[in-house]
């Protein structure tokens, strides 16, 4: 999932902030770009990590446009932080479903060209979160 950071530039005093809009309460900061950036990420996965410990429900990102416009992310820069979630939804399960011999060869397809999709199964788990976090 990508989440959108809000990142305020730093300077010889002051490192550089982040805020990530999507988490209530997930802030960092690092001493340049990269580093910010950098621990922004593990900024995320922690907050993650401490809802999925409690049973809370894991946040939807939203697009960066969603924030972009708010007065106050005035002045931050934007980028985004690619976080897998399955790890943080709990212990995996396996499972025998039916599927139709096309839409499996489609599926097969679209995972064999798109590397960001590591497995058929990881393609489903995304599908279905994408599904289940809209409604």
């Amino acid at each position: 999932m990508l989440f959108p950071i809000a990142i305020l530039p730093g300077d010889e005093q002051h490192a550089w902030g982040v805020e990530v809009p999507d988490i209530p309460g997930c802030f960092s900061a690092g001493d340049d770009l990269d580093d910010a950036m950098a621990m922004a990420r593990e900024a995320i996965e922690g907050h993650l990590e401490m809802l999925a410990q409690d049973g809370q429900m894991i946040p939807k990102a939203s697009k960066v446009t969603t924030h972009a416009t708010n007065p106050a992310f005035a002045g931050c820069t934007w980028a985004v932080i690619d976080i897998d979630i399955t790890k943080y939804l709990g212990k995996a399960e396996k499972l025998n479903i039916t599927l139709p011999a096309y839409l499996l060869s489609r599926i097969d397809a679209y995972v064999k060209n798109h590397p960001e999709q590591k497995s058929r199964s990881g393609f489903l788990a995304e599908a279905a979160l994408k599904v289940l976090q809209s409604s």
